[in-house]
């Protein structure tokens, strides 16, 4: 077997995406095996636990019912360290998107929220002063908030940081999965998965894919 220092220069020589995947694998092939027995609500369903308390970083209490808008609420299960979420040298990271698709769901009428639910990671990188820092370092425009014992993360059946959710105004689930295929090395194209929905729910017209495979770091539960 080759030594990890033999395989790091092996990869050297190599596009800073395929050392991306290479680095990263094991945490994807981590989350996908995890993911795999976490049940996640399906297309057409009611927002669960949508009274759930959970305390933002500007201190105010908040749920998803008071967090929707009267088209909808997307919902984001993110946190403070995976780099999916925040980037590497090799990956930008969705994170640097999250306020661009806030405005792009303010538009669409919609609300944002971003959820924190890695219980299991509460005394040191996720912690509510963790989450007030990266908040305010990045600034965030949307509402984040924490999930105490990965309450509503379990009700959602959410796998990933990050994983959406999307919500029409009825509380029905019409939209699950990536915010785009950038991590996709294979990919001919880039495909917006999450912005294509909100485009199609502005102009009325139908989403044409509902359901995407979520890709990160798997949610740290307890």
């Amino acid at each position: 077997m080759l030594k990890l220092q033999t395989l790091l220069k092996s990869f050297s020589n190599q596009p800073p995406r395929a050392l991306f995947i290479f680095l990263f694998l094991p945490t994807l092939l981590l989350s996908v095996a995890s993911s795999e027995k976490v049940k996640s609500l399906k297309i057409g369903k009611k927002m669960p636990v949508s009274d759930v308390e959970m305390k933002g970083t500007d201190g105010v209490i908040y749920t998803l019912d008071k967090l929707k808008a009267d088209k909808g609420l997307v919902v984001i299960f993110s946190c403070n360290t995976c780099p999916f979420v925040v980037g590497s040298n090799s990956f930008p990271g969705w994170e640097g998107k999250y306020n661009d698709l806030h405005e792009k769901a303010k538009k669409a009428g919609l609300g944002l929220v971003l959820i924190n639910s890695n219980e299991a990671k509460r005394e040191n990188e996720d912690s509510m002063e963790e989450m007030i820092k990266r908040s305010s370092e990045k600034d965030y425009k949307m509402t984040y908030v924490q999930d105490t014992d990965s309450k509503v993360a379990d009700a959602f059946g959410a796998k990933t940081t990050p994983h959406v959710f999307v919500f029409d105004g009825t509380d029905k689930l019409i939209y699950r999965g990536s915010i785009d295929n950038t991590w996709d090395n294979q990919r001919e194209s880039d495909i917006n998965y999450l912005e294509n929905a909100l485009n199609a729910l502005s102009s009325g017209s139908s989403i044409s894919e509902k359901d995407t495979a979520p890709r990160g770091c798997s949610i740290k539960r307890k």
